[in-house]
């Protein structure tokens, strides 16, 4: 079980700790439903420390990433943070990712935890370009501070205006006193905020200077079952539950991310399955009857054939109903669809319905 810089924080906070790809991690303080609201309507840090960073360097670094990753890397500019997925060779999805240009010929890919070294394996084999890469995933923290009061709770800390920073935009500079910090908004909770990328030694120190500046806009340490419900309700796809080795992007609702005008690993296949159209599709549901759906429940049509499987499943803190995420045949995939969630050998009764679950 590895560590990261801040684990004796989280223990020192109560945190309840788990095993999570690899890491010793906090999975919750005080309760999930107390800490999303916290995120969804102030602000609320996570440390997501054990994400994979490798940084691509040289002048092939564009063509390799273009070569393995299926959106089109090359329409980033500098400062510029693409969603991404590496396609593995059967048709399924080796993992998703997002790319940073930071200049030309300098990228940061940043991977799933429990995919670090299957992915670093899976571009390895496609650099055959002298791509200079290096896998800094041991050397680097990250904190998610997340929520609408995130830019004004975290200003006095850089002189990067956060405010008017834009989604899916990155800054490195100056963050509480040290230097060459990324600064992105990204996130992965849909109530906005930044992601902070810094080194291990800085750790402790940017986290105590986090909750310093946050004090007066109620910051707290949030888990990572919270952060699995603020996702679900946006519909954002978790690797290993709504995506895999086996599931298509195009299946996945992942075509805006699947461009075709170039070539990368299985384009071809890809291409062919967007034509035919797919046979099966993630799809949201909401319970239309009392009943919580869990991952790898299945779903069953009105005449109690099954037809598919729950991938993520809660219920909404936001919403107060429960709802969910599966792959369902096309026929049964447009909203409104009557869908069943087969729970303790009872078929309940779900509608399929258009994500985002949750709409500010």
């Amino acid at each position: 079980m590895k560590n990261t810089a801040l684990t004796h924080i989280h223990e020192s906070l109560g945190a309840k700790m788990v095993p999570f790809a690899g890491y010793n991690m906090p999975v919750q303080y005080e309760g999930v439903n107390a800490e999303h609201e916290i995120v969804r309507n102030g602000v609320g840090v996570f440390d997501v420390s054990h994400m994979g960073e490798f940084f691509l360097k040289g002048e092939n670094a564009l063509a390799l990433i273009q070569k393995v990753t299926s959106n089109d890397a090359s329409k980033l500019v500098d400062g510029k943070a693409q969603y991404s997925c590496l396609p593995n060779n059967e048709g399924g999805i080796v993992d998703d990712l997002i790319v940073y240009k930071i200049a030309d010929n300098h990228y940061m890919l940043v991977v799933n935890a429990s995919n670090i070294e299957k992915d670093w394996n899976w571009i390895s084999l496609h650099n055959d370009l002298g791509v200079d890469m290096q896998n800094l995933s041991d050397d680097y923290s990250l904190l998610a501070i997340q929520g609408p009061k995130a830019a004004e709770a975290m200003q006095s800390l850089t002189s990067i205006d956060l405010t008017n920073m834009g989604y899916y935009t990155f800054q490195i500079g100056e963050f509480a006193g040290k230097s060459d910090v990324i600064v992105s908004a990204t996130g992965y909770t849909g109530s906005g905020g930044f992601e902070i990328y810094f080194k291990n030694e800085d750790a402790e120190y940017i986290w105590n200077k986090v909750f310093e500046a946050g004090a007066a806009f109620g910051i707290k340490p949030i888990g990572l079952a919270a952060r699995d419900t603020l996702r679900l309700e946006m519909g954002f796809c978790l690797y290993g539950n709504d995506i895999n080795d086996t599931t298509s992007p195009l299946e996945a609702g992942l075509g805006w991310i699947t461009k075709f005008d170039k070539e990368f690993t299985n384009s071809e296949n890809l291409k062919k399955q967007k034509e035919a159209g797919v046979s099966r599709k993630l799809v949201g549901f909401e319970m239309v009857e009392r009943g919580i759906p869990r991952h790898d429940y299945e779903i069953a049509d009105a005449n109690g054939n099954v037809v598919g499987i729950v991938t993520s499943g809660t219920q909404s803190p936001s919403m107060g109903i429960a709802i969910g995420m599966g792959y369902v045949p096309t026929a049964l995939a447009t909203p409104d669809s009557e869908i069943y969630i087969r729970i303790r050998n009872k078929d309940i009764k779900a509608k399929v319905v258009k994500m985002p679950f949750y709409k500010k």
